[in-house]
């Protein structure tokens, strides 16, 4: 069967997309909300915060929690979470109520993403794994490009319908992870849950050097792209001239980019071994990224070989993504639950230390953003050159 027409994947897709929905929807509800509730966009802004914080720890949990009692289990009391703290931002009339349910929606969100992550492995081997993993990229490198046209929709209608339609999101995922879903765990298999048994299970993550080198390879590539994400106010309006209505310039040849990569993952996924195909994504972003730090340095802006470079980037990572990430997962295999948690939280570590840290000190120019572009980059070639995946 089609993997773009079967259902499981498509279930597995669009849990992971939760996630990004959650995020990007209402971004352009942010002043209508703040004037509703008589209080400053920046407040607005920071239920994102509120949101991430608690989404980011949880990843540590949800796989975790996946292995003790069942990933089906744990995607419904995820999504349950979810929903009425969804419908709780939707009544909400204070920042501060916004909030509250903003840090529930974070603590429930995280769970159809991480538990999918897992599920692919447990349903899926080989090479038909990497096909999965790749059509999963595919149908989520959409959702964050398309999750602001449909904020701006609903608001049509009213801001709160935005939490009415993630709350909808909610329940039809609800409904198509029970029906549609296998348990891939095992009641025999299940580990007993615990903080104590939880610490000893990432103690063999953190001990395993192979999948430390793999996850701090995968988090390098993406915050590397992240860093024009979270500067894209700066790096689009100020150095390349558009106005706040055309930040799909941004976003959509990016996106098209990962679909490309994911793409290629897939269709070479059982043709190309997973080294050769890792060897040649990494060595064409290696070109990329070393072709925008020497443009932006000597040359003038120039929107299109700008933004270009970075849609560029984004196929050899997406390229990459599925393989690497099946093989941490590989390390595994009796807790991928746990694996893919680590994985996980990874990625939002290194993205929380590039919003936080990098991305205010090098946006003052295209060639700042570039050489932080190379310079994270260069720390994912250097752990991926050191794996034995790398080395097959």
């Amino acid at each position: 069967m089609h993997l773009f027409f079967n259902s499981r994947v498509i279930t597995l897709a669009m849990l992971a997309s939760l996630a990004p929905f959650a995020i990007d929807t209402y971004l352009p509800a942010f002043h209508i909300i703040a004037d509703d509730f008589l209080t400053s966009p920046e407040n607005i802004q920071q239920s994102l915060t509120f949101y991430l914080v608690p989404y980011t720890v949880m990843t540590l949990f949800h796989g975790a929690i996946s292995d003790s009692i069942g990933r089906i289990k744990t995607i419904q009391w995820g999504l349950a979470l979810f929903f009425v703290a969804s419908i709780g931002c939707a009544l909400s009339t204070s920042a501060e109520s916004l909030w509250f349910f903003r840090i529930l929606q974070g603590i429930g969100g995280g769970a159809g993403n991480v538990v999918a992550r897992a599920m692919v492995r447990d349903l899926y081997e080989g090479p038909q794994a990497q096909r999965v993993m790749a059509t999963i990229q595919i149908i989520f490198g959409i959702a964050p490009a398309i999750a602001p046209m449909i904020g701006g929709l609903l608001l049509g209608f009213d801001w709160h319908a935005i939490f009415i339609f993630l709350a909808l999101y909610a329940t039809m995922m609800m409904v198509m992870s029970s029906y549609v879903l296998p348990e891939t765990m095992p009641i025999s298999d299940r580990l007993p849950f615990s903080f104590t048994n939880v610490k000893d299970r990432y103690k063999k993550l953190i001990a395993n050097k192979e999948f430390l080198l793999l996850i701090v390879s995968i988090s390098a590539n993406f915050s590397a792209f992240f860093i024009y994400v979270l500067a894209s106010p700066v790096f689009l309006m100020d150095h390349l001239g558009f106005n706040s209505q055309q930040f799909g310039y941004l976003f959509i040849p990016t996106v098209i980019g990962m679909m490309i990569g994911s793409f290629i993952a897939k269709r070479a996924a059982g043709i190309i071994s997973s080294a050769k195909l890792l060897r040649t994504g990494y060595y064409w972003m290696t070109f990329i990224v070393s072709s925008n730090l020497l443009f932006c340095f000597f040359f003038a802006n120039e929107a299109i070989i700008n933004v270009g470079f970075i849609a560029l980037y984004n196929i050899g990572m997406a390229a990459v993504m599925p393989v690497i990430s099946i093989a941490a997962l590989d390390q595994f295999p009796k807790m991928r639950g746990t694996a893919a948690s680590g994985q996980a939280f990874s990625q939002m570590f290194f993205a929380s230390i590039v919003a936080g840290l990098i991305v205010p000190v090098l946006w003052f120019s295209t060639f700042g953003l570039s050489l932080g572009l190379f310079l994270i980059f260069f720390i994912g070639l250097l752990t991926i050159t050191k794996t034995k995946l790398w080395n097959k």
